[in-house]
């Protein structure tokens, strides 16, 4: 069981559903008066019923003050990844160095190519996040004279110019589950972006998972600490009795939170629900006493 030593992030898994787009401003809104770290947002630019996530992002940042935000996570098949770094810049300057950079392969193939994208196998889309996450950085990388030069198989870039700087180190979250994924994210990455409910037996299997990650970090020559773990809980929720995890009274979020930050590395925990009274109460009730019950287990 492990430990990252990361201090503790909370924050909200937004649905963009074009047709309440005022109830999805009003959650970021609420993500950020409740006290939380993060506000997150799907991004599916194939389906027509959701706002789009760069947009959307972005008038977020400009009614919001404190909170992070990210793509939760960002469609690499149809944001292509110079255009993805200046914008993720871009916002990050303008909002106050707020803003993060989750990013995935892509997996709905067939929609990304309805949309004029690329359609991959499983396999090249790997390949191509690592080309990705190549020029990304190079692009960031605003204090190297050289102009950036990227010969990738499905990506390139051949003299495009640095910058702008961002206003802070952004960090890049890779949404990943299989094992080429995640040994990309410990190679590459500072942070692993997964749906607990996605993971193939579940909590169970975090500490494999982490395993993996941590030796393709190691082989790469970085600390395993460096990758963060950042996780999405989608079905949460508060109830007068314990239920499942993150599913009960407040203290019983605040143990689970606590368990998993100490045994199995998790150190940001993103809610789904899309429900503004469980996002304040998340703020008063959990973000605190999780971090506090953390902060003395640590200390002993």
């Amino acid at each position: 069981m492990t430990d990252y030593g990361h201090d503790l992030l909370f924050g909200t898994f937004v649905t963009p559903t074009a047709k309440n787009a005022e109830h999805v401003l009003d959650m970021a809104v609420a993500t950020d008066r409740a006290g939380l770290d993060l506000v997150t947002f799907q991004d599916h630019p194939y389906q027509p019923a959701f706002l789009d996530t760069s947009t959307l992002l972005a008038f977020a940042a400009a009614r919001t003050e404190n909170v992070h935000l990210s793509a939760n996570v960002a469609n690499l098949p149809l944001r292509p990844p110079a255009v993805l770094a200046r914008a993720a810049a871009s916002l990050d300057i303008l909002s106050g160095g707020r803003f993060e950079l989750g990013i995935g392969a892509g997996g709905f193939w067939d929609a990304i190519a309805a949309m004029g994208g690329r359609k991959l196998t499983p396999g090249q889309g790997v390949t191509a996040l690592k080309e990705a996450i190549q020029i990304i950085r190079e692009l960031w990388d605003v204090d190297n004279p050289e102009i950036v030069r990227v010969d990738g198989e499905y990506y390139t870039a051949r003299g495009a110019k640095r910058g702008p700087r961002p206003a802070h180190d952004i960090a890049i979250w890779v949404g990943a589950y299989k094992p080429r994924m995640l040994e990309l994210t410990g190679a590459m990455g500072d942070g692993w972006l997964p749906t607990l409910e996605y993971i193939e037996g579940g909590l169970a299997r975090v500490p494999d998972a982490n395993a993996r990650i941590d030796a393709a970090a190691a082989e790469a020559g970085r600390d395993p600490a460096d990758v963060r773990r950042v996780f999405n809980f989608m079905r949460v929720g508060f109830a007068p009795s314990e239920r499942g995890l993150l599913n009960g009274p407040p203290e019983a979020w605040v143990d689970h939170i606590a368990d998993m930050a100490l045994n199995y590395g998790v150190s940001a925990f993103i809610i789904g629900g899309d429900d503004i009274a469980m996002t304040e109460r998340f703020g008063a009730e959990v973000a605190p006493a999780a971090r506090e019950l953390v902060a003395r287990e640590r200390g002993r």
